[in-house]
């Protein structure tokens, strides 16, 4: 079932989480295991991140240097229909500009396609190790909304090579990244809006925005979407403060404001233990008031988070 079906046919707030693939030579059996923890929730669907191959330079005995690429989060794709058979659950496999030419997208897809996953989320993705910038591989998209663009002309049929006679239509639900306090690359909110609207123009079903830890950001970040008409839903992203050094990390990290008070109560906390509780239970009040305001799903970032998630998940659904 697509995730926008589950979203205009739910009567209450949804919960729903994101994963992230274990490292490479990590076993499948951790992601299980961070799953059985919240599976009883009802998940309306599961993320699955995707993380583009990383350059390392080596050095050998002999003083030599090599260059390395590896994908240290490998399996998106194997996991994705991994879940799904397990679990009887929706999953949402990311994909990004980073990392694929249009060529790889579109043989990307028809993975999805074949398995039967008809949910994607489509992101630009990050900037990379040491830079400050997002730049697109040769021959591979530059913004989401190109990367969008693709998705949906499968959708249509229509493959890179014009000259197929049967080219079947894929049937995929997407949704893209919004952020309340902007991306870090554009220049102010308004503009960043703007940029969201013509992922939605091209056909975006819904939003799930980065992570916020004050709810006022989330929704002015709505008013303002309704006001540029921007009418999908918009689902808020929220990652619990789960270590004291969180309180200095994330916001470097994310590009995200964290209210002084909670990084004050953070930053003073003894232990992590301590941090941890403040953190979760900073989020169940975020959580009880975005339900009271209607928000559509609670989705949830589970990166290093999964039992206080839990906690959480148990307060509120």
């Amino acid at each position: 079932m697509k995730v926008i079906e589950k979203i205009n046919n739910r009567n209450k707030t949804l919960f729903s989480i994101e994963i992230v693939p274990p490292l490479r030579g990590n076993r499948i059996e951790g992601i299980y295991q961070r799953i059985d923890q919240l599976i009883e929730f009802n998940p309306a669907f599961i993320n699955i991140t995707y993380h583009k191959d990383e350059a390392e330079y080596i050095q050998r005995k002999d003083g030599s240097t090599v260059k390395r690429t590896i994908s240290k989060r490998p399996g998106t794709v194997a996991l994705t229909a991994s879940i799904m058979n397990k679990y009887k659950v929706e999953v949402v496999p990311h994909l990004t500009c980073g990392g694929f030419t249009k060529d790889q997208v579109e043989n990307a897809l028809i993975d999805f396609n074949f398995l039967g996953i008809e949910n994607l989320l489509v992101l630009q993705g990050d900037a990379g190790r040491g830079l400050d910038k997002f730049i697109a591989d040769p021959g591979g998209h530059k913004y989401a909304v190109e990367l969008l663009e693709q998705v949906l002309k499968m959708n249509e049929g229509k493959y890179l090579d014009d000259r197929l006679e049967q080219a079947n239509q894929s049937n995929f639900c997407v949704g893209v990244a919004g952020y309340p306090e902007k991306h870090y690359a554009s220049a102010d909110l308004d503009s960043d809006i703007q940029y969201l609207k013509a992922k939605v123009l091209a056909g975006a079903d819904y939003i799930v925005t980065q992570m916020f830890f004050d709810n006022k950001y989330y929704y002015e970040f709505v008013d303002k979407c309704r006001a540029v008409g921007i009418d999908v839903p918009i689902i808020p992203g929220l990652k619990p403060i789960a270590l004291k050094n969180q309180a200095d990390v994330l916001p470097k990290l994310f590009h995200t404001d964290i209210p002084q008070d909670l990084a004050n109560e953070v930053r003073n906390c003894k232990d992590n233990k301590i941090a941890l509780e403040i953190g979760t239970q900073w989020t169940i009040e975020q959580a009880k008031d975005l339900i009271k305001h209607g928000a559509p799903v609670l989705h949830f970032y589970t990166l290093g988070a999964g039992n206080s998630i839990r906690k959480i998940a148990k307060e509120i659904f």
